[in-house]
């Protein structure tokens, strides 16, 4: 694999499937040649603009493609772990957005699968690849930081069901499988430390949506860092999530790829890595890994252990 182009079919052309072919125009040796979504209208549209010269809704006219070597799924959260495994049943390298699944077996089905046939899966956990995170990582990994505490806060105003773009979207969206494992693996990631105590509770579940719209969770790490993370679609203002890492001898907030200091000073990040978007260092890392033969940071193998705590907590909220 070492020199040929890596040839990519990318299942979802939303909101987030853009993000990866915007990201991908950046790498070189890698070609994306199919493109699938439930639009065929919008998907031409989108294949247009791109150069993509394969059309379908169906993955399974994709995975039927033998020069496609690895699919990106940017699908709705329900078809992530199927997805996922047809991928690799059909002999392809995957990278499937965040969350691997919305169940614990869901999950563990990838992963058996991947160490059953060796090729590259990993999910989209995006923080461990924004410099922002990335530039805490590397100090704590240089013996210079060490977490107390992680605050976060994750905010989104959804009282309907809209994507990133606004756009009214085909399912709904979950707090806990969703947005919550971003924070749940970042937390064990950096700590470097597994998840030993997990708490949450959550709000009124909403009368249309069938979701609690407001959750609060509590983690601790076995190296006794701890980890608070407030959620809610009801936040009529700043949307996004705001990484308030507390350590001992510095405090930052992440915002996205920015990092500040706790005197909201801004943190050059630019030399974090070869570029400042998130999305395109995760890309960068399939493509890799693919190439090297290797375990991706944030494979699928990695972050079980997040759908471990996200099942627990699911557990109690029942």
């Amino acid at each position: 694999m070492s020199n040929k182009t890596i040839k990519v079919a990318l299942a979802g052309a939303g909101a987030f499937g853009i993000k990866h072919l915007d990201g991908i125009k950046n790498i070189a040796g890698v070609e994306v040649v199919s493109l699938i979504s439930r639009d065929l209208e919008k998907t031409k549209e989108v294949a247009a603009k791109y150069g993509i010269a394969h059309v379908s809704t169906d993955l399974a006219d994709s995975l039927a493609l033998k020069e496609v070597d690895a699919v990106i799924l940017c699908t709705p959260t329900q078809m992530h772990a199927e997805q996922s495994i047809a991928c690799l049943k059909a002999g392809k390298h995957v990278q499937v957005e965040i969350p691997l699944a919305d169940t614990l077996k869901g999950a563990q089905g990838v992963v058996a699968l991947q160490k059953q046939t060796g090729l590259v899966a990993m999910c989209g956990h995006t923080r461990r690849f924004n410099p922002s995170h990335q530039y805490v990582h590397k100090e704590i990994a240089a013996g210079r930081f060490n977490i107390q505490q992680m605050d976060v806060q994750t905010y989104f105003f959804r009282r309907s069901n809209m994507n990133a773009l606004g756009q009214p979207r085909s399912w709904t969206d979950h707090l806990l499988w969703h947005h919550a494992a971003h924070t749940v693996d970042l937390f064990a990631y950096q700590c470097g430390s597994p998840i030993v105590q997990a708490n949450a509770i959550q709000g009124p579940i909403h009368p249309a949506l069938g979701i609690a719209m407001d959750m609060s969770i509590q983690l601790k790490a076995a190296n006794g860092a701890i980890c608070t993370l407030s959620l809610s679609f009801n936040n009529d203002g700043p949307l996004g999530t705001f990484f308030r890492y507390i350590g001992d001898t510095a405090t930052y907030l992440a915002r996205y790829d920015d990092l500040f200091n706790g005197k909201e000073e801004k943190i050059d990040v630019s030399k974090v890595d070869v570029s400042m978007n998130g999305i395109e260092l995760q890309d960068r890392e399939f493509f890799a890994a693919i190439r090297e033969g290797r375990e991706p940071n944030s494979s699928v193998a990695q972050v079980l252990a997040c759908y471990e705590v996200l099942h627990k907590l699911e557990e109690q909220l029942a």
